[in-house]
């Protein structure tokens, strides 16, 4: 569902039986449910005013509604945007923070969301709205990146390491080839080096994983270029 006359960017547990479930379940997917809630809400609402005084934008903040830079991390534009970023959060959030704890989570999440929104102000329109978790979310798949680049996900059949620096890639590709549209990848980037920072304070043994990084991305490139001939797709 989208939203009416509006110009939206969007940045696309051990168990225990003494412990509450509550208490138990990771913030990570806490993050998850408040996305949902605020999105679905968010949809059926659907009214100028409520979008304006929850999405960011720097039109709002020069407002006074600080906020916003809390709340619009938590509004998607549709179901796809949503989903999409809740994939990504369930996999870097939890495995980060069954890695380091809640703390290494949150923190990065919400510095890395809203110093995204905040330096996307200067290649932005101040009127535009930047909405979604993406940003946030890519500042943990760095961290990850430079913390258990092996960690393989049977959900992407490849290792986080390569899945954070092929999007991150791609991402990269987009600015440069002056992509358009509602996605914000520049935010994404920025999103991405705020995690840097906080991944090289999480281990000591960064620069060998970003080494390791490094190395699955160039076999990935190479099964690329020796695939995609065979298939047609160039020669």
């Amino acid at each position: 569902m989208d939203w009416p006359n509006l110009r939206i960017l969007a940045l696309c547990a051990r168990n225990s039986p003494n412990i509450d479930v509550m208490d138990s379940m990771n913030k990570t997917n806490w993050l998850i449910i408040l996305c949902i809630l605020a999105s679905v809400f968010s949809w059926f609402i659907a009214n100028d005013q409520i979008i304006d005084n929850l999405a960011f934008s720097g039109q709002n903040l020069l407002k006074g509604r600080v906020w916003t830079l809390f709340t619009g991390l938590f509004l998607h534009s549709d179901v796809t945007h949503l989903i999409g970023n809740m994939i990504f959060l369930y996999i870097f959030g939890n495995t980060l923070e069954n890695e380091l704890g809640e703390n290494w989570t949150l923190l990065p999440f919400f510095i890395g969301g809203t110093a995204s929104f905040l330096l996307s102000m200067i290649f932005y329109d101040p009127t535009i709205y930047l909405i979604g978790a993406s940003a946030a979310i890519f500042t943990l798949t760095a961290i990850i990146m430079l913390l258990k680049p092996l960690k393989f996900s049977f959900y992407f059949l490849m290792p986080l390491g390569l899945v954070a620096i092929i999007y991150f890639t791609y991402n990269l590709l987009a600015v440069y080839m002056g992509s358009q549209g509602n996605i914000s990848y520049i935010g994404h980037i920025i999103g991405f080096l705020i995690g840097v920072p906080f991944g090289i304070a999480s281990n000591k043994d960064w620069r060998k994983n970003l080494l390791i990084t490094a190395g699955l991305f160039l076999i990935y490139l190479l099964i690329i270029w020796i695939l995609l001939p065979s298939i047609g797709i160039f020669v």
